[in-house]
Order: C-alpha cells, then sequence, then structure tokens
C-alpha cells in the first residue's frame, strides 16, 4: 500500500500483502543507514565531512553561519526540522582536545543557534549536545560537533515511536536560508 491522493489506498507490486497500513515511504534515509557520507578512518582526509563542508559554499555545505574557530551547518539527517550542529573547523575528536578560544566560540553559536531557532521557528526548547565517541552514539566520531535540536510541545507523535520515520516538513536548502536570514549579528 502506498498513501495516494485519494481516499483510496492504491495497491502496488512488490510491497508485500495488503494489511490495511498505509506506507510513507522514506528512501532518502537508506544513505544514513549504509554509511553514506562517513568517513573510513580517523584522520582528516579519510572522507571527514566536517573537514570537507568548510571548502563548499555556504548553501551547498548547507553552512548557516561561519566563526573563526567553528562553524554552524544542518544536520543532514535531522532529527526535527532546524536541527543543526556547531563543528569545529580543526579535526578534533573529544572535547577536551579543543582549545579555550574553540571552546568559548562553540558555546557562543551554541547560543546564537538557539536565538536563531526561536525567531525562525518559535522551537519552544531544544536538546543540546555532544556524543562522544563511537559507542556513546556519535556517527563521526573522529570530528567533534555538538547537536542544536529545537523542540516544540507536543511534537513527538506516533511517526517516530511506531513508524520510526521523523515527518520534515520543509526541505533543507530553505531551513538554512531561513536560519541564516534569523541568525543574530555580531556587531
Amino acid at each position: 500500500m502506498l498513501i495516494s491522493m485519494t481516499s483510496e489506498p492504491e495497491l502496488q507490486q512488490g510491497v508485500g500483502e495488503p494489511d490495511g497500513f498505509r506506507r510513507l515511504w522514506t528512501p532518502h534515509r537508506m544513505a544514513y543507514i549504509q554509511g553514506e557520507n562517513k568517513p573510513t578512518g580517523p584522520a582528516p582526509d579519510d572522507g571527514c565531512p566536517f573537514c570537507s563542508i568548510p571548502a563548499l559554499s555556504d548553501e551547498d555545505g548547507l553552512i548557516i553561519t561561519r566563526g573563526t574557530h567553528v562553524f554552524a551547518v544542518l544536520n543532514l539527517y535531522p532529527y526535527n526540522g532546524g536541527h543543526l550542529m556547531v563543528v569545529p573547523y580543526r579535526h578534533v575528536a573529544d572535547y577536551t582536545e579543543l582549545t579555550d578560544e574553540e571552546t568559548v566560540e562553540l558555546a557562543a553559536l551554541t547560543k546564537q543557534a538557539m536565538t536563531a531557532l526561536r525567531a525562525a521557528s518559535g522551537a519552544h526548547g531544544f536538546n543540546i549536545g555532544m556524543n562522544q565517541g563511537g559507542a556513546a552514539g556519535a556517527g563521526i566520531a573522529a570530528h567533534l560537533h555538538q547537536h542544536v535540536v529545537p523542540r516544540w510541545g507536543g511534537d513527538t507523535n506516533f511517526m517516530p515511536v511506531v513508524g520510526h520515520t521523523k515527518v520534515l516538513p520543509q526541505l533543507l536548502a530553505d531551513t538554512r536560508k531561513m536560519l541564516a536570514e534569523s541568525w543574530p549579528q555580531q556587531g
């Protein structure tokens, strides 16, 4: 079965036995599941996306803002619309390896991200944190990155719980533009 524009389910071959469920297909998630864009090793030249993104344009790299030591970039596989990461330019794995300047700027951009997300999307709250090491759930353990995930009252519904699917209402390029325009100006 497949969700169609009509009220009647559309029968499609190859999706199993009809069972009354409608399905929302998210084939773009397969890239994440199969490890696309993941480094092949711990060194910067092992395909680290956080090392290659700064060489791209802001639009192509989904970069929201650039600082001296860190930058803010949208997550390609977001938990919620607006899910971004604050990332040091330097290829470093552990929070304790950051310089004082990097630590200060990482904190400042995190605060700015919260301000921008509140202005752009009316976020009610945030999950902020970093997974240190593969055992802690870091998808790219070799390059530190701090997640900033906007949250809204009632944003947890049956889709992620039952369907293991997150519905995002906006394209990443549009989210990047909206957040870049809402980013606090430093003067």
